[in-house]
Order: structure tokens, then sequence, then C-alpha cells
């Protein structure tokens, strides 16, 4: 379909004439009663069905002469057009006939799409359908019908192996993977791919990472103090979910409510965590209550992004201005929250309610202290009893030397207590007199000693024991207030636990706490949960979503580029049991998922975004990603799963550039260097340094910056963990079986991109080698400094020149665009 036919389609109020509304007129003649002109709304049908002060309707279906509304937008000459020409958002001359076109079509009203329960469309038929593998293809390829655009051809098997390995597990396939992909003729083949990366534990690692981001999950408080703190076991309990498959809404009413759950497990328990992440103000001054008000704002509105996408911030302090959401509705959602034992005081990072995480090992080893201090409390028991009875003799003794003694020094305690007349003792006096009796005897002094080493030993053991803040209810619920400006101090009205009733109605049935709260967002009429789930998962497999706002479907936020598919994925989502392996398998089986990337002219100029998908996305990877990609290809990376978080290589003094020298940073060793990068530990107020593009983990974050600076670059050519890897890449190219240089650079594309190099790539870095080997052989103390980056030691047996030159050409290849691209 041309422009020209686009510009005579008949025009939606929701799609076409409510975004300029909401763009220039919401903030005067919106939702917010405070801030509204005039008495005016053009938000609800009734504001537009109404009158103006002069009696003229706002909108005359059809009329455009007796439409005020275009009258003031169009005509006014009189000092009252709008909005008004010192407003700084002004109506361009398109805008302006679109609302011409609406009320000449007859100004059909029509709610925000995202606030209407999904209704699932039949899939259309378009009209040469060979090409689709699924429902998912014919409402894609229905779109580029519309817009006489045609599908790419299918990716190259290399490139589609690669391609579903990263989305799925985060990691590029092995070349024995990929042989054997290429080998399998069958006409299952690929489904099969799918099933075993699907099933694959680096699949829930993948799929944790933006869930991190979302959780605002980090290792630390956050702040000037930022404390550390133990909630790794939830960050732990999120990759097994993704990997068991945990259906979408058991996942969210355990990470909101899992405590209030009947008889709630351990792992009910501890998903509640999600919520705890919240940053902790321990600064020197800070008001407790204030602190703790903050936090569950923080809460209230992480939920209210990651599950319904609505700025619920906006609320804090007054009514929305472009959505559904009063002042006081925020309140009543704050109050879901507002039920915990949390003060606000401190910056400990295990403020109760905790949940105590240990392993069967410690918890075993726990045990074993208890039952030999126990033992040996016995033993010392019995001594003491039989000791026992020369207490008194002891006493009197040592009363007779104090008598006859002369005092030359300051008497001591023992001294003290004995000068006390024994009549006059309290019992906290004959118990250490008891003690200094029986501790003189060597056998008691020394089951003694073994019972506090013990003791000892078994405190440190339960100190280390990961604590996570959990949410749990008090029994007695604080009264929530409506907070004037959203100021801790400032309460007005008292409300109870409620949701915004014009997003969608709490039904009776559901109680007025968070487990009514979660049930209630995983109701399969509820408009937006899953529309927002499914719009997620959809910009993590294709580079974006349906929906280019993941953080906001309100009436600001971009509208749907492929509306029914978007209902159509939500609906099948609920009705498939919340199954994300289930999604996410339909997502990649679709021939709009296996298309190449190639773009042509035609295309570029079309849809220079691809947001109708002529082609399958190419974009730059994550650079946590990036990371796990070079960590693998030099046969560094370790798959050990779950833990606390390691410390891998950081610049000095960056820590203590952001804490006045106060936190250090201990860089860790061995393994723990060359874990995947989600197991990182985040400091809150300095990011690892190595994630570029990266969520801050201040706050809930769903939306991905992808940004492309020098300083990337910087990172992936000299950060000591990518140069050690492509050492160690170098290392393993030339003590692997290719004896030739043609043979290891076409082995080390296999390794990294899953295809041969061609030819052309051949000769080019053959000639960059060789001008390599001869730098560092005339220049061995370069070469030996090279090797010498990173804690893994570099193999001596290999010539420092010949090993240096392939270091450094493997760090090329792993900054050529394909390898840092998702192709």
């Amino acid at each position: 379909m041309t422009s020209s036919a686009f510009a005579m389609e008949t025009v939606s109020f929701d799609r076409d004439v409510r975004p300029i509304l909401s763009n220039a007129c919401f903030a005067c003649h919106g939702p917010d009663e405070d801030a509204r002109e005039a008495d005016l709304r053009l938000d609800v049908k009734v504001g537009l069905d109404g009158r103006s002060e002069m009696g003229a309707p706002i909108v005359a279906p059809g009329d455009l002469d007796n439409s005020e509304l275009f009258y003031r937008i169009a005509e006014s000459d009189d000092g009252d057009e709008m909005p008004p020409k010192d407003y700084h958002i002004q109506l361009s001359d398109g805008e302006i006939d679109t609302i011409r076109r609406w009320i000449e079509g007859g100004a059909t009203w029509q709610s925000h799409w995202a606030f209407n329960a999904p209704v699932k469309p039949e899939a259309p038929q378009p009209s040469d359908d060979g090409w689709s593998e699924n429902e998912i293809d014919r409402f894609i390829l229905a779109e580029l019908e519309r817009r006489d655009l045609e599908p790419a051809p299918p990716a190259s098997k290399e490139t589609l192996i690669r391609r579903l390995s990263l989305d799925l597990t985060g990691l590029p396939p092995t070349p024995d993977e990929v042989e054997a992909f290429l080998a399998d003729t069958s006409a299952g083949a690929y489904e099969k791919l799918v099933d075993r990366l699907l099933a694959s534990p680096r699949y829930g690692e993948r799929m944790a990472w933006p869930w991190l981001d979302a959780a605002r999950y980090a290792d630390t408080n956050g702040y000037q103090g930022d404390n550390t703190r133990t909630m790794y076991p939830w960050r732990d309990w999120v990759v097994q979910s993704f990997n068991d498959n945990l259906p979408y809404d058991d996942f969210t009413v355990w990470q909101i409510a899992g405590d209030l759950l009947p008889e709630a497990t351990f792992e009910q328990r501890l998903a509640t965590g999600f919520n705890r992440n919240h940053m902790i103000n321990g600064e020197g001054g800070r008001i407790a209550e204030e602190n703790r008000v903050e936090y569950v704002f923080d809460q209230l509105e992480t939920v209210g992004t990651v599950w319904m996408a609505l700025t619920f911030n906006c609320a804090r302090c007054h009514d929305h201005k472009y959505d559904p959401v009063s002042h006081e509705d925020y309140f009543r959602f704050f109050d879901f929250f507002n039920r915990t034992s949390v003060n606000g005081e401190g910056g400990n990072g295990q403020t109760p309610p905790i949940l105590r995480v240990a392993t069967d090992e410690a918890d075993a080893r726990i045990a074993e202290f208890d039952a030999e201090v126990r033992a040996l409390s016995r033993e010392l028991r019995d001594l003491g009893r039989d000791l026992e009875p020369g207490l008194a003799k002891w006493e009197e003794t040592r009363r007779a030397e104090m008598a006859v003694k002369e005092i030359i020094e300051e008497p001591s305690d023992l001294d003290a207590l004995l000068a006390i007349p024994e009549a006059d003792l309290s019992k906290e006096q004959r118990d250490e007199l008891k003690r200094t009796f029986l501790l003189a005897d060597e056998d008691y002094k020394k089951l003694d000693r073994q019972i506090e080493s013990r003791k000892n030993r078994r405190d440190r053991l339960e100190k280390g024991v990961p604590k996570v803040m959990i949410m749990e209810d008090v029994a007695e619920p604080r009264e929530s207030y409506v907070l004037d400006r959203g100021i801790y101090t400032e309460r007005r009205a008292v409300v109870s636990a409620g949701v915004p009733e014009a997003v969608f109605p709490m039904d009776e049935r559901y109680p007025r706490n968070r487990l009514g709260l979660a049930q209630w967002l995983v109701d399969p009429e509820h408009p937006l949960t899953a529309r927002v789930t499914v719009n997620r998962f959809w910009a993590e497999i294709f580079g974006q979503g349906l929906v280019k706002t993941p953080e906001n479907f309100g009436v600001q936020g971009q509208m749907p580029s492929h509306p029914e598919l978007l209902d159509w994925l939500a609906v099948t989502f609920i009705e498939h049991g919340w199954n994300v392996k289930k999604l996410l398998k339909m997502m990649v089986m679709s021939s709009s998922y296996r298309q190449s990337s190639v773009v042509t002219a035609d295309k570029l100029e079309t849809d220079p975004e691809n947001i109708y998908l002529a082609r399958a996305p190419r974009y730059r990877m994550p650079s946590w990603m990036l990371r796990d990609q070079a960590l693998y290809a030099g046969g560094l990376l370790s798959l050990k799963q779950g833990g606390p978080s390691v410390k891998p290589y950081q610049p000095d003094g960056l820590w203590e550039e952001f804490s006045f020298g106060n936190i250090k940073y201990k860089q860790d060793s061995g393994e723990s260097l060359y874990r995947r990068s989600l197991y990182t530990f985040w400091r809150r107020i300095v990011a690892p340094p190595m994630f570029f593009d990266a969520s801050t983990r201040q706050t809930c974050t769903v939306t991905k910056s992808r940004t492309n600076t020098p300083l990337h670059a910087l990172a992936t050519l000299n950060e000591p963990g990518f140069v050690e890897a492509a050492r160690a890449f170098g290392e393993r190219l030339l003590t692997g079986p290719s004896t030739t240089d043609a043979e290891r650079i076409n082995e080390a594309f296999r390794i990294t991109l899953g295809r041969p190099a061609t030819d052309d790539e051949v000769e080019l870095l053959s000639r960059s080698l060789e001008r390599m080997r001869s730098q560092f052989t005339h220049d061995p103390a370069a070469a030996n400094a090279y090797l010498a980056v990173g804690e893994s030691p570099a193999l001596e047996a290999l010539d420092p020149p010949e090993h240096a030159a392939y270091a450094a050409l493997c760090l090329v290849i792993l900054n050529t665009d394909e390898a840092l691209t998702k192709e």
C-alpha cells in the first residue's frame, strides 16, 4: 500500500487522535483535576461530547464549523487559540489535518487500546502464504503485504544456529554443535535445536539478566555508604525458575506475595526477595520513616512498571496527567506494600524480615558443631559437679590468704569479690566465684576452651550463611494515607488497599492484600499483564517490542506496530498456561525469526527501523554477552552456576574514588575471574565498568539502552578480561589440530562466528598476522608484556612472539562487526 493510500485511511481516535491530544492538551485538559483548565477534559468521551463555557459543542461529529475544538486549534485568531502560542508544544499542520479528518469522519471515540482486555483475533490469511510457519508469520506477512514489502530470504543454517544460541543461552554455539546442525538434514532439525537450547541450563542464565534489570537486583544497598547485601540466592532462584519453566502466573504471584500463600514453601518465601531489591539509605541524618516510605514507593512503582507498564511514579505527587491513575489510586496501591516490619532504620543489607538460606553442607556442619558443644557441655557439667565440693574450702583458703598477706598492688577482680562478705554476694557474683574456682582445674579449663572454640567456629559458619531480605506482613497493618506531594509527613485522607479501577476493577473475590494484588495482575481479563509480558519477551528475541515503549503502555506510550498480533500472543500465552518456553519457541520457530538480516535499499527507505520485520533484526549484542563470548572463545568460561557474586578485573581505585576511600575492591582469583557475567558483583553506586549500556540497578529498568561510542571499542580491545581471553584463544589455536595460519583463522571463525572464513578474510587476516608477528619478533619485551595480561599463565612452551601475534589476531576477530553483532 502506498503512503498516499495510508493517508486516506479512516482516522482512528485511539491510534491517531489521542496521541496528539495527549501530547499537546492533556497536561491542562486531562486526568489531573488540580491542573485542569476551564473544567474541560479531552481524555474521556464525556468531555469531548460536552460543551464549552459559551455553550458550543466541544466536538460536533461531522461538523467542523460547530466544533469548538477544531476552531480553537485551527482558526482562532482572537487569543483563544489552543495550545496557547507561548505553550512549549504546538500542533503541526499534519496533526490539525488529522483532527479535521476525524471530526469530518464522524468523530468516533475509542477507549485507550491498552486498557481493554485483549481479545484473540483470527490470524489473517495472506494472499500467497507458502512462507508462514505459524500464526505469528501470518500477522507479520499480512502487514508486509499492506506495505508492498516482502520477507527476506531465510538465513543460512550457520547464521541461524548462532542467532538462536545467543538468543536462548547468551553464548555462541560450539563448532561441534554447528557441524551437527549442518549435518542434520531432517525436517525436524531446527525444532530439535530449539528444544535442546530451551532445555540447556544456560537458558535460565540468559533469561535472568533482563529480569535482574527490571528487579533492580544488586549486591549492595546504594547511596554513599553502599553496604553489601546477600540477595544472590534470590538471583539463583530466578535462574532456576526460568530453567524449570515455572508458569509466569506463578512466577508473578510468588514474587509479589509468595509469603501469603497457604503453607508457603521455602521457595515461595524466597521469591518475595523481588520487592526487597530496592536501595537502602543508611546515610547519617536520614529520617527512618522517610526512608521506609521511599522503599514502599519503590516497591509499588516497580510492580506497576514490570507487570503493567504504567508510570505510577507520575501519580506520587498529583493525579496522573495522562493516564487514569489518580493521586489517591497511587496511595491505595501503596497500602498493599505498607505492611512489613521494615522501619527504615540503618543501612543493614539484611534488614528483617529475612530468610536464612543455608546449603545442606553448611547446615550439616553447623549441626555437627552443635552436637559437639552439647556433648562437651555434658562432660563439663559432670566434671564441675565432681569439683564443686571443694568450692567452700577454696573460698575459705583464699579469704584467709587475703587476711594475712600484705597488699602492695591494686586488688584483682577476684580479690574484690572475696572481700565482700559471703552473705552479701549476689547470685551473679557467686556464679563468677564458682567459675573462677572451676577454671583453676586444668581438665575443666581444657574442656571449656574446646567448647568456646567450637562455638566460635559455629558462629563464623552461621555468619556466612546468606540472609535474604523477603516480604512478610505484620499482624497489625499500619494505616496508609494520601501523602500531599508525596512528602512522608504531609498526611491527608486515610486510604485502604485498592487498584486503579479505571484501568481494571478488582474483583471482590481477591483479598485486599499483596496476594489479592498478585492474583488480580494475572487475572485472564487483566488488560495489561499478558500484553506487557509478551512484549518484553518479543523484544528479547526481535530486538524491540511490538510496543516500542515497554515501560509505558499508557497514552503517552507508543501504539503497537502489530496490535492484533500483540493481542493474539497475549491471549495465547494465557491459554497455554503462561508457558514462557512455549511462547519463546513459537517466536523462534516462525519464518519471521528465521529471515536473513540482509537489508535492501528499498526496505531501508520504506522501513528504516525494521518495525514491520521485512528482515531479521541486526544489532550489537549487549556488553555482558560480548564478555561471555570472549571467555567462551578463549576456553576460559566457567559454567559453574549460582553462589556468591564474584569480582573479576576492574581498574584500580575505582571503588575508592566513589566512596572516599572507604570501600576497597578485592579482586577474586582463579575460576571466579571467568564466571558468566550474570554472577559479577554489582555495586550500585558504580556498576561493573566493563558492562557499557547496562542498567545502574538503582531503579526498575525494562528499556534497553543501545548506544555506540568509542569507549565501547576501548573496552572490548583493552579491558584485561578481553585481552586475556584473546591470549587464551590464541593458545587454543596454536595447540589445536590446525597447523597453518589459514587453518587457524578458519578455526577462529568457526569458534566465534559459527562459520569458516572467506578467502578474502583469510588473506586479509594472514597479512595482519604476519605484520604483528614481525612487530613482536622485533620487540620481544612487548610480546611478553602482552602475554602477561590476566591471571592465567601463558603457556611457556609457545614462542612468545608467535603467541602474542595470535593473541592480537584473536582480539581483532573478537572485535569484528560480525562478532559484536547478532545477525
